[in-house]
């Protein structure tokens, strides 16, 4: 399985214009033999802030995305044409009020999974956003193969219980939408992720100089024949381009299936303190 990340530059708060510059990245992509393209947090609005102005909140809800909309469709569409799975991120008008989310859309067109931040960044402009309340995780056919796939989007990698629950839903890949400067702090906490839970982890982050690049994919392999082996398949640099990364999914399962790491070793009577309300 190939996973493309569209680390490119998406303009602020100007959907028609990451609408016409996204179906540019599917045919990219596709051209490169994707099964699965992942844009990066918010590409409808390039995760751009709200407008500050008298009439700020009526632009900014102007700008969010409805499940109906022909911005959606429009991918919808591209995934179909281009016989491939993306996973392309907005700000979603809900019934619930606006997100931060992300749709999985399968190589028919159909959406999979829409799924909102549950994590927000609430010491920022996203306190007005409406956070998800669940991990979910769906089974994408590739035309090849079947892969059980769950999200995370940015600020919820850094909660190891976010990538645990995916984990427990049965996850063999992550994707992530990011938006943020990526230090090696943050990598090695994705990279973590992945380890602890054998399980792929995709991130797609914006360019330099809005944020610094540096999209990842683990696979979650640490081991091979009982060596440690490097299982960071990819990593790019500041600069904008599609990251590629293939997949061997019978040697991840194999991995699974024989290691000690992941939620089959858990002593879950333990962890009581990971469940009260604070």
């Amino acid at each position: 399985m190939r996973i493309a990340l569209a680390q490119y530059r998406a303009v602020v708060n100007d959907p028609d214009s990451n609408l016409h510059r996204g179906l540019d990245i599917c045919r990219e992509a596709a051209a490169e033999g994707a099964d699965l393209l992942v844009f990066p947090e918010m590409w409808s609005t390039g995760y751009g802030t709200p407008p500050r102005a008298p009439d700020a909140r009526f632009v900014w809800e102007n700008l969010a995305i409805g499940p109906g909309s022909q911005w959606l469709e429009a991918f919808r569409g591209a995934a179909r044409e281009n016989d491939m799975a993306v996973v392309v991120t907005y700000l979603r008008d809900g019934v619930n009020g606006l997100g931060n989310a992300a749709t999985l859309i399968d190589r028919r067109g159909r959406d999979l999974l829409t799924y909102n931040k549950v994590h927000t960044c609430d010491f920022t402009w996203e306190a007005g956003l409406t956070a998800g309340e669940e991990f979910d995780v769906v089974r994408l056919d590739t035309g090849t193969e079947h892969v059980d796939v769950g999200m995370m989007i940015c600020f919820d990698r850094e909660f190891p219980e976010s990538a645990r629950s995916l984990a427990l839903g049965g996850a063999e890949l992550v994707v992530t939408p990011n938006a943020c400067l990526l230090c090696d702090d943050r990598v090695g906490q994705y990279r973590a992720r992945a380890f602890e839970n054998m399980a792929v982890h995709a991130m797609a982050n914006y360019p330099a100089p809005r944020m610094n690049g540096r999209s990842c994919v683990f696979d979650g392999m640490a081991f091979r024949d009982g060596r440690p082996r490097d299982h960071r398949l990819v990593e790019a640099d500041h600069r904008p381009g599609l990251v590629l990364a293939d997949l061997d999914l019978r040697l991840l399962r194999k991995y699974r299936s024989a290691q000690i790491w992941g939620p089959g070793t858990r002593h879950p009577s333990a962890y009581s303190r990971l469940t009260e309300q604070s």
